[in-house]
């Protein structure tokens, strides 16, 4: 039976920024009651996608002081209920203690997943000097952190990262129970595949988006990426999904100049 027939719109098929955005929500589920902080806009839409469907206690940001309920498109201000007030000194106490889930976006990613968000080159005299470690030592200690890459490539996925910034498997044990008792790297979503960690806690290829190959994703990674059997296809989104990204949470198609890759997958 066709959607006209129902009287159920059928969506266009998916573009891979589309694929990108259900994979960051995925990341997110089973979370509960955590605060969601997502870099880049691909992640902001898998966010709000993921508590507008099956993440519904999922705590928002209006970028400054309040945690607001409801959906609205990235790019412009939060649209909804305020549902708590949250001060800086706050925000520290949620991190410390665990309560948020935050995808970043590294400059550098090595096997362990230690990430560079600092300089390319030495230390000591850099080739680019980048943003500084900013939180991310303390955020992939605390809580939950992934990573967003949008464009998956061996100058992101590197051997060994310029600067540790954020604390990968390898350094988090070697720091001992300080680093490593609450240290809790999740998935790492790029314009080609979703990754997650084998129990030795190197990257190991989870997934590949539709339209993609495993050789592929392995010829643009710098290091030898976990491949363990047959790699799934990441899951595509269903059509009630499309519809809330193509019309509520990314009006404007923002998310294809992200990843300037409006490819169809479907």
């Amino acid at each position: 039976m066709s959607g006209a027939e129902t009287g159920t719109l059928v969506q266009a098929p998916a573009t891979r920024a589309e694929v990108c955005a259900v994979a960051v929500a995925e990341s997110y589920r089973g979370d509960g009651e955590l605060i969601a902080s997502a870099f880049g806009t691909v992640p902001a839409i898998g966010v709000r996608l993921a508590r507008a469907t099956f993440e519904p206690d999922l705590v928002l940001s209006d970028g400054e002081a309040y945690g607001v309920r409801g959906t609205w498109a990235v790019g412009g201000p939060a649209e909804g209920p305020i549902e708590s007030w949250m001060s800086f000194n706050q925000i520290f106490n949620l991190v410390w203690n665990g309560k948020r889930h935050i995808m970043m976006i590294p400059s550098q990613l090595d096997a362990h997943g230690n990430s560079n968000i600092s300089v390319i080159g030495a230390h000591a005299r850099p080739k680019v000097q980048l943003l500084g470690v900013r939180g991310a030592p303390g955020n992939s200690v605390y809580h939950p952190t992934g990573y967003w890459v949008p464009a998956h490539s061996t100058r992101v996925f590197v051997p060994t990262v310029d600067m540790v910034s954020g604390v990968g498997h390898d350094n988090a044990a070697k720091a001992g129970p300080a680093a490593s008792r609450y240290h809790d790297l999740r998935e790492v979503v790029t314009n080609l595949a979703v990754l997650d960690y084998a129990s030795d806690g190197r990257l190991r290829l989870k997934s590949v988006h539709p339209g993609v190959t495993v050789d592929e994703v392995v010829e643009a990674t710098g290091f030898d990426l976990v491949v363990e059997g047959d790699v799934p296809e990441t899951r595509r989104p269903s059509d009630a999904e499309l519809r809330l990204i193509r019309e509520v949470i990314d009006p404007r198609g923002l998310r294809n100049a992200e990843m300037r890759d409006g490819e169809v997958v479907a």
